[in-house]
């Protein structure tokens, strides 16, 4: 007696099997059938197709050992999964898990929504009352402070004739300004400026001016002056002339 080795034709299994016997059956997929064609099986595998068709386990039968291998080729165990699946296709079904919560459970009440959605408007609403009352003061006052911008030069900075000033007066309280002048002025000149930059300044905010930066451009030296001191840059003189008709 001696036991020899073959493949299951309908599982692709290894069949152990008595070399006496004419049957062998597959413990795996439970298929009996001739044990030379076992044999014939295991020494070409690729030339047999593997149906993995499912039997019923026989009582009372005679059974014999095999051991499972694993093909070599993909695509037959891959054919032989797919088949398991398909058989057993009822019980792979996942069922839902009912203590499971899903995104489209979690639900805010109504009343939430339109609390949430009434506070975001009560927000806005508060914000735009606080800002557009000092957007329209500073607007105010920058154009207020522009309008009377000429009481700042005193009769003796006059100029020329043809002399041109130009300003631009910006910040939350007016507290900038830039100052460019065709004609040429002293440091006195310059500090007198901003001392009456700052009085015009109070006067129409209706309190104390507080810190005032200012630029002051002239052909030759360019000013800076605040509650620090004053600075200045020379230059190489330039000429500075009013815009032409045809540049405005």
């Amino acid at each position: 007696m001696a036991t020899k080795q073959g493949m299951c034709k309908n599982c692709g299994s290894l069949v152990m099997f008595d070399d006496r016997e004419e049957l062998c059956e597959c413990v795996f997929c439970n298929c009996v059938f001739p044990a030379a064609e076992a044999a014939e099986i295991l020494e070409n595998p690729d030339g047999h197709e593997f149906k993995n068709e499912t039997f019923e386990k026989q009582e009372g039968g005679k059974h014999y050992y095999s051991t499972p291998i694993m093909p070599d080729i993909v695509e037959k165990a891959v054919q032989r999964d797919k088949t398991s699946k398909s058989v057993h296709k009822d019980e792979l079904k996942l069922k839902p898990n009912e203590f499971e919560i899903s995104p489209n459970d979690v639900k805010a009440p109504k009343k939430l929504v339109i609390g949430l959605a009434a506070g975001c408007v009560a927000a806005v609403l508060i914000i735009l009352a606080i800002s557009l009352p000092l957007f329209f003061k500073r607007k105010n006052l920058t154009e207020s402070i522009e309008t009377d911008i000429g009481k700042i030069f005193s009769t003796e900075m006059s100029g020329e004739a043809d002399s041109y000033r130009q300003v631009n007066v910006y910040g939350l309280s007016a507290q900038f300004v830039k100052l460019g002048l065709s004609e040429t002025i002293t440091d006195d000149d310059a500090k007198a400026l901003y001392t009456n930059y700052e009085a015009l300044r109070s006067e129409k905010r209706g309190e104390n001016s507080g810190d005032v930066e200012m630029y002051i451009y002239t052909p030759d030296t360019i000013f800076f002056i605040s509650k620090d001191g004053m600075t200045k840059d020379t230059q190489e003189a330039v000429v500075i002339a009013p815009p032409t008709e045809k540049s405005k």
